[in-house]
């Protein structure tokens, strides 16, 4: 009989190393801790290094929060030379000699800061017509990819850097390349760049602060000692809305059934926002998603709208 791992609830955030696929964290995390299931949050491209933050069991049904969070990049552009997959993986395609001065870079960050639109790379996971745009182009063939809208709410230049490099921040919206806006910056500068460095500080609630270096996991034996790295389910918390219900509806919840708003003052909350992360902006089409608990203890995501709070996902904690 297969052993199916331990049950094992929480967070994990590593510092992926350069040259890793998201993916390959996902596994070797959940053989390090002999875990039954997990999953990781916002993807990195392999050459990109940073916060994955890794979800253990009943915390991978919070995944979809932590995913369309904020996020925050450091990234480095190297100036005069463009590649296939607007990084430093990939092969140089076309070069230019103009290397763009700081107050050119200056005058032109102010265009990139807000609701702007955005055309992915050929090399990512998005699927036309049901297969990988990336499958795609290393066969050759030709990607017509989709322009899509994404959100910068900050971008700032960090500075000069030897070998025409320039370093910049940026906070942004989910969706968002930032290969392909390191390749924009350059373009709009009258430049050919690409992104020589890249690496996500905040993923969500999540940050460099919380990082553990995957390496050091793995140079560990097994032992309830590997537990102490994890962080509790309610870490996420201070981006959702929190509900807390009495013992009597969080039972209700538990067995699949809706109850009634009135009682938690709700009402005011579908059709509201705040953008400081007291109440976030995820939303179903008709109402507002939000989280229950009671006694301190997570029950369920829920969906508010104004006749019911309905449980969308259970926890069996």
């Amino acid at each position: 009989m297969k052993h199916k791992g331990l049950d094992i609830n929480g967070w994990l955030v590593i510092d992926k190393p350069r040259g890793m696929g998201s993916t390959e964290v996902v596994r070797r995390t959940k053989r390090i801790f002999n875990a039954k299931k997990n999953g990781h949050a916002g993807t990195l491209d392999p050459f990109a290094t940073g916060v994955l933050p890794i979800a253990f069991g009943e915390a991978t049904k919070l995944l979809p929060f932590v995913t369309d969070g904020r996020k925050k990049y450091e990234f480095v552009i190297q100036w005069g030379a463009a590649t296939n997959t607007d990084d430093s993986d990939g092969e140089i395609i076309n070069r230019c000699g103009k290397i763009p001065s700081q107050e050119e870079i200056l005058n032109i960050i102010p265009d990139f800061i807000g609701k702007i639109k955005q055309v992915p790379p050929a090399y990512s996971a998005i699927k036309i017509n049901g297969q990988r745009a990336y499958d795609l182009a290393r066969k050759g063939e030709s990607v017509d990819m989709p322009e899509r809208e994404i959100e910068i709410y900050d971008l700032k230049f960090l500075g000069e850097l030897p070998n025409q490099q320039a370093k910049f921040e940026v906070e942004c919206s989910k969706g968002t390349y930032v290969r392909t806006l390191g390749r924009d910056i350059a373009l709009k500068l009258g430049t050919l760049g690409y992104l020589q460095e890249l690496r996500r500080t905040k993923c969500g609630n999540f940050d460099l602060r919380q990082k553990i270096l995957l390496e050091k996991l793995e140079n560990m034996v097994y032992s309830p000692k590997l537990l102490e790295y994890l962080l509790p389910m309610e870490t996420f918390l201070c981006d959702i809305t929190v509900i807390a219900v009495s013992e009597a509806d969080a039972a209700k919840l538990k067995l699949g059934q809706s109850i009634s708003p009135k009682n938690y003052g709700v009402d005011a909350l579908v059709g509201a926002g705040t953008e400081d992360g007291i109440l976030r902006d995820v939303r179903a089409d008709d109402g507002l998603e939000a989280v229950a608990m009671f006694d301190g203890k997570l029950v369920a995501v829920v969906r508010i709208d104004e006749r019911r709070i309905a449980p969308v996902r259970v926890f069996n904690l």
